[in-house]
């Protein structure tokens, strides 16, 4: 896995010194789509949006529950 992050010229006059940084715009918008795809599938639980749960492991819990129903739903389609 190689990182992906684009550079941020902000505040710079020159460019940055040394090597060039590895920059491919389409794996980075798929990634980023993919990312916030889940994010959104993740929101629709109002529970985990909201964080009810006072204690991290019942909230941990939650979300793996979430995420399970999610895969679920994702291959029952087929």
């Amino acid at each position: 896995m190689t990182p992906n992050i684009p550079e941020n010229p902000r505040g710079r006059k020159t460019p940055k010194r040394g090597r060039k940084q590895r920059f491919d715009p389409a794996i980075f918008e798929e990634r980023f789509r993919t990312i916030e795809r889940v994010f959104a599938w993740e929101d629709k639980f109002r529970r985990l949006l909201l964080r009810f749960e006072r204690i991290s492991d019942v909230h941990y819990a939650l979300k793996t529950l979430a995420y399970s129903m999610i895969n679920l739903r994702h291959y029952c389609q087929n």
